[in-house]
């Protein structure tokens, strides 16, 4: 069995949601212990164990520690079975942390996978639905994964109650992916939403995002951000900004939040659009951080640039390399732009 030390890197949820991954795709069994344990509040957590759920669902596994507050977990999978799941993640649960969880296995699962999933659409510490279904859903089908998502209601904090559809198709293998130059920017689209809150709220983060970005941009590209107003049981504002390079997309969210005023809102993701901008890296900072478990699977080497190389980065390259052994080397500090090579 293998053992794993939920205190290693940055500590958090993601060593566990990348060994679930992984011990469901691989069929090792493992134990976790030291879960979370530097957090202000240990161990396992409502949104740990949604994820705990999901793996135990694909695979029918046998698992022990799976309770609230608890610093240990034992998961044993017992095969991998593709179909159509469904899961309600309660309140306002990540639905996209959950994907992460069980999307690389079921892609090896045999067949095609439907999995309908209830729970938080834009949410904080998480990636948004759109940043799925834009970003990281393209850069899948490049490396061989198909992998298309819907939405049909959107869920916000605290309340929750998006819906979301992944229907994943068998893969017969992982491409090597190479993507040092990420090429021209060629246009910036997105979205800015509300929620059961006034259209105005939309229009004041979509003003505050563009005055940044037409500023940095000298108006050379073109720019399209889009007013939605959602379906959603709760209220929320959120605000996406898509940039669009001739070799790969990136992807920038900022959400809304009691008190947080909308034009916070817009220049918050217009930002961190422009911080990545301004480095010439190709994957911005958390799609560097979701791929590497792909990567590690693929026949062949890969290299990619990042804005930033993070603590999740690196986390998750431990903690992939505990279940199939690989070579990667980063160059470059933690913060700063860099260079990540697998096998």
């Amino acid at each position: 069995m293998i053992e794993i030390d939920g205190n290693y890197g940055e500590g958090g949820g993601q060593i566990l949601r990348t060994s679930l991954s992984l011990s469901c795709l691989t069929g090792q069994p493992f134990r976790i212990v030291n879960i979370r344990k530097g957090r202000k509040k240990p161990g396992l957590m409502p949104q740990h164990l949604v994820s705990v759920r999901a793996a135990r669902m694909v695979t029918g596994a046998s698992v022990s520690g799976d309770e609230k507050g608890s610093t240990e977990l034992t998961f044993s999978p017992d095969g991998l079975r593709s179909g159509d799941f469904a899961l309600d993640i309660g309140t306002a649960g990540s639905v996209p942390l959950v994907l992460q969880t069980i999307i690389p296995p079921l892609l090896f699962a045999g067949g095609k996978s439907r999995v309908d999933l209830q729970g938080g659409t834009h949410v904080p510490f998480s990636p948004s639905f759109h940043y799925l279904a834009e970003v990281f859903s393209p850069l899948l089908a490049r490396v061989g994964a198909g992998v298309h998502f819907s939405i049909r209601s959107y869920g916000f904090y605290p309340r929750g109650g998006g819906s979301v559809t992944a229907e994943i198709n068998a893969a017969s293998g992982i491409k090597p992916l190479d993507l040092e130059v990420r090429g021209g920017l060629q246009r910036i689209r997105g979205y800015s939403a509300v929620g059961n809150l006034p259209l105005s709220i939309a229009e004041r983060q979509r003003a505050a995002a563009l005055e940044l970005v037409r500023d940095r941009l000298h108006g050379k590209v073109p720019i399209e951000v889009k007013l939605l107003n959602v379906p959603t049981p709760g209220h929320g504002t959120f605000i996406f900004l898509l940039a669009e390079y001739e070799n790969i997309r990136t992807g920038f969210t900022s959400l809304g939040a009691l008190g947080k005023r909308a034009e916070q809102v817009g220049e918050e993701a217009a930002r961190e659009f422009i911080t990545h901008h301004a480095t010439g890296a190709a994957l911005d900072p958390h799609l560097a951080d979701q791929i590497v478990s792909y990567l590690a699977l693929a026949e062949g080497a890969s290299t990619f640039t990042t804005s930033a190389i993070t603590d999740h980065l690196l986390t998750n390259l431990w903690a992939v390399a505990q279940f199939r052994p690989f070579r990667y080397s980063v160059e470059g500090n933690v913060g700063e732009q860099g260079r990540v090579r697998i096998n």
